[in-house]
């Protein structure tokens, strides 16, 4: 994973950052090994685990990745990974970051909130 910082076009500082799933996901695998002693038989009989689709969404729309930018709790994703991202220079990092979908984040700490008004 490559780590950049730049400026924007504002004076605003962003990192960016090169996210690459693993090639199998946790629930697509057996776990169990074969010939394994089941004691609690009834609750072992299928598996319980849910799974819409083939694919998650994640894995689905990104699967070779994602360039990440990050601003206090702005975060934004661009796919596929420009290839020459680590190369170029600032202002071209700033157009890729304009093209990039706000991500849509869970919690942040108080200090990102106040990186945001900045």
């Amino acid at each position: 994973m490559a780590l950049r910082t730049f400026v924007d076009s504002l004076g605003r500082e962003w990192t960016a950052f090169d996210v690459v799933p693993r090639d199998s996901e946790r629930r697509q695998r057996e776990r169990r090994a074969a010939g394994e002693v089941e004691s609690f038989e009834e609750r072992r009989d299928a598996d319980r685990r849910m799974t819409i689709g083939s694919q998650s969404t994640l894995t689905s729309q990104a699967a070779d990745g994602w360039l990440c930018f990050e601003r206090g709790i702005d975060r934004r994703r661009l796919s596929p990974i420009p290839s020459d991202w680590e190369q170029v220079t600032d202002q071209q990092l700033d157009a890729y970051c304009s093209r990039a979908k706000p991500v849509h984040r869970l919690f942040a700490s108080p200090d990102q909130f106040a990186e945001r008004r900045r």
